[in-house]
């Protein structure tokens, strides 16, 4: 580890009961640790998906995040550590990262567990294939489970075919509220 990620701090889950969405990460990237907010990378889509794809109603900041949890949306990672990139995971804090991922979602309860990430959700899922949008065997019951891309700027999917995947997220939330 380096000098510098040992300053970082654990960015603060932001979690409430009855929330609509759990956005779900692999770690704080090293700007999240610095500044303490999720999707704080610069080069991170995160937030422009978002509005994009109509889940909030106009674009948020990073250092806004904890006003989502008005909207219904709440933040989590697998990993709480900030680190440079996911290879610097270690299977130690994966199989930690597991089992307090799920006992949060048995907490909380969200009605949707939307996982920001293949990887994310396969660490977490222990699945080996899995597809974008909505799972048909949830490892909860009764609470949906959302694979979408990472939104990190590393990902070779254009902001426009993310957006869309996010798109049935939006989709799903509008009709629950009809």
């Amino acid at each position: 580890m380096s000098e510098q990620e040992t300053e970082l701090h654990e960015v603060d889950d932001h979690l409430d009961y009855g929330l609509s969405v759990v956005f779900i990460g692999f770690n704080p990237s090293l700007k999240s640790g610095e500044v303490g907010h999720h999707y704080a990378n610069p080069r991170n889509r995160f937030w422009r998906i978002l509005e994009g794809a109509g889940l909030t109603p106009r674009l948020y900041d990073p250092s806004e995040d904890r006003e989502l949890l008005k909207l219904g949306y709440g933040f989590t990672n697998i990993v709480s550590r900030p680190t440079r990139g996911v290879e610097d995971i270690t299977r130690e804090e994966y199989a930690k990262g597991r089992l307090e991922l799920h006992a949060k979602l048995k907490e909380y309860r969200p009605k949707v567990a939307c996982f920001v990430g293949k990887g994310v959700y396969t660490e977490y899922s222990k699945k080996s294939k899995v597809n974008w949008g909505f799972q048909s065997e949830p490892l909860i019951p009764e609470m949906h489970e959302f694979v979408a891309p990472s939104s990190s700027g590393l990902v070779r999917m254009s902001l426009d075919e993310i957006t869309d995947i996010y798109r049935h997220l939006q989709i799903f939330l509008s009709s629950e509220i009809v």
